[in-house]
């Protein structure tokens, strides 16, 4: 089945970019079926089809009593490929990472016990802006409206409980629970996740899935996801008044965030780097947003915990455009950015702020940056005095034989693993510092979650990730406390197939959060994570794993997993002191801790 959401195929995005169309382009979900077999016309394969037209091919599941005979509807579309997971909250996971290659995810779980299972990665991904479709099997729709008690609830005949905790983190929701208008109320959701890029939320009556009805008998009717347009005199307004501001500017530069993102304004972000000559940044959270080998491209923005000589040309600047920011506690580092607002140009998905002044409003980023691209006059001020003020790092020591390695090291040998056929998750915690020294080659992904920041999603994220790019090699980079929220998925990666490679740092506790408040409560049991891979594996598929203490031991490591075992899923336990951390997250959990612990106002 040939299926395309405008000029995105369905299966591979071709920028990994997520939600709504491309600016000026109307996405439009056909059907090349001509007709559908009546025992094919139920509620439960309408579904299936519109979500493998949306681009979804994989679901990640688990069953219960509410969901079961949907989910046997769902698996016998032939496109459609169910992955088990061991949990709802790793589904949801998995369906936020799939999103974020494929451009949309799925998850299907029971109704309640399943539905508030899944909902903190629900809650992730409106935060991330993922349109993840929530699949939850509901109640019998002759319960509905009576006093009657079911199970899987708290016990009260009301059954709104699930919907009203899911109306906070969803864009839309829909509860189908009579045939007659079931066909809308589906294509309204999925439309409505794609167009808003956020989750939404479909609850199934357990009765219905099965069941036949005239508007699943003929074709689909194919929707058009109607395009956001600017309105023409107000980007011609921005953008005048842009330039004006601009011209004015002596080193301006630019900052992508992660609502470029949503924005699908990646491409016109580095038309405009071209065009300008700007020196070019990413917030932390927009790292593998904009291609790092840019000969413009100077590092990491991110306060007193910046890539080196980034935040003194970014700072220093007298005028700067920031691309969909988000300017949180974390990325603030506790709110010291040194930036003032009557210097910035702030462009939001859908308008622009000068000056902390005029604000243009219905003007959408990528077609900003491309009329802006086309007038801008050049001015490579800012990168110049970048290129004089830069000193390489140096190279940390090299740990001598036996020496217990450190994490500095580790990372140098992880850069030489990076091509355009790998991709990288960075879990909540060090790990974020570390990763985003690293520098990204052409083509290598690049995920974390900065904004929800919930420890253990990296674990059913990079179950998702890899599931939506089997062509990419996956490297992992997972805290021991953040895996032992979220560990049991790797059983769903190895029952699939994947050959991620899984770093452990196994430092023996919570470090992000003992620099930001230290306790007992940041220490954790010590368990054999290997020893407990190797369990899971059970002489099932194909499954490599091996602790490493030393430098040479890892080197070894990385060599077997990158030949001999690269068709296996590699488990690597690095065993690291519990102090060896990055000086940036010394820094800025520092900072974050005096954000923290502010004294109330007076009143």
């Amino acid at each position: 089945m040939d299926t395309k959401i405008g000029s995105i195929d369905a299966c591979k995005p071709t920028n990994g970019d997520v939600g709504s169309p491309p600016s000026g382009a109307v996405a439009t979900i056909h059907d090349s079926v001509p007709s559908v077999a009546s025992s094919e016309a139920t509620l439960g394969r309408h579904l299936a089809r519109r979500l493998v037209q949306a681009g979804v091919t994989d679901i990640f599941s688990v069953p219960g009593d509410f969901n079961l005979t949907l989910l046997d509807h769902l698996i016998a579309e032939p496109e459609l490929k169910n992955i088990g997971c061991c949990n709802e909250l790793n589904a949801g996971y998995a369906a936020d990472g799939y999103a974020r290659s494929r451009g949309v995810g799925a998850c299907v779980v029971t109704f309640t016990v399943g539905g508030l299972s899944v909902l903190n990665a629900i809650a992730g991904a409106y935060s991330e802006n993922l349109p993840v479709i929530c699949i939850v099997g509901g109640p019998n729709s002759n319960d509905f409206g009576t006093n009657r008690i079911l199970h899987h609830t708290i016990g009260l005949p009301d059954f709104s409980q699930e919907l009203r905790c899911f109306q906070t983190v969803t864009c839309h929701q829909a509860v189908v629970n009579n045939l007659e208008d079931a066909h809308e109320q589906i294509d309204k959701a999925i439309s409505t996740a794609l167009k808003e890029s956020k989750p939404v939320y479909i609850s199934i009556s357990c009765n219905l899935a099965a069941t036949p009805h005239p508007t699943f008998i003929r074709d689909p009717v194919p929707f058009s996801l109607t395009p956001r347009l600017s309105n023409k005199m107000g980007l011609e307004a921005a953008v005048e008044a842009t330039l004006e501001f601009l011209n004015k500017a002596v080193k301006p530069v630019m900052v992508g965030g992660v609502k470029l993102r949503v924005a699908k304004a990646s491409d016109a972000f580095v038309e405009l780097a071209d065009a300008s000559g700007y020196a070019m940044a990413v917030m932390p959270s927009a790292k593998g947003l904009v291609p790092e080998h840019h000969p413009h491209f100077i590092g990491t923005y991110w306060g007193a915990v910046s890539t080196p000589f980034c935040s003194e040309i970014v700072e220093s600047a007298d005028a700067y455009i920031f691309a969909g920011p988000i300017f949180n506690d974390y990325s603030s580092v506790g709110y010291s950015l040194l930036l003032k607002k009557e210097k910035a140009i702030v462009v939001h998905p859908d308008r622009v702020t000068i000056a902390n002044g005029q604000t243009f409003g219905c003007v959408l980023m990528s077609d900003f940056f491309t009329e802006l691209a086309k007038r801008v006059k050049r001015n490579e001020t800012a990168y110049e005095n970048y290129h004089r003020i830069f000193v390489p790092e140096g190279k940390p020591l090299k740990c001598k034989l036996k020496e217990p390695l450190r994490v500095n090291a580790m990372f140098q040998h992880i850069q030489r693993m990076l091509s355009s056929e790998t991709a990288v998750i960075a879990e909540t915690g060090d790990s974020w510092f570390n990763c985003q020294k690293l520098k990204l080659p052409k083509g290598c992904g690049y995920e974390f979650q900065m904004q929800y920041g919930s420890i253990g999603w990296s674990v059913g994220a990079t179950l998702g990730y890899a599931q939506a790019v089997p062509e990419k090699r996956v490297l992992a980079f997972i805290g021991d406390g953040s895996f032992q929220v979220t560990a049991q998925d790797v059983s769903t990666m190895l029952r699939n197939g994947q050959k991620t490679i899984i770093f452990l740092i196994n430092n023996g506790g919570y470090t992000i959060e003992v620099e930001i408040h230290d306790g007992p409560y940041n220490v954790i049991k010590n368990w054999n994570y290997t020893g407990l891979v190797d369990a899971i594996h059970n002489g099932e598929g194909k499954c490599w794993t091996t602790k490493v203490r030393f430098e040479e031991e890892l080197v070894e490591a990385i060599k077997t997993a990158t030949t001999e075992k690269k068709d296996s899923l590699c488990f690597i336990e690095v065993i690291v002191h519990k102090d060896d951390t990055s000086k940036e997250l010394l820094e800025w959990g520092s900072r974050v801790a005096a954000a923290n612990g502010r004294p109330p106002n007076p009143q």
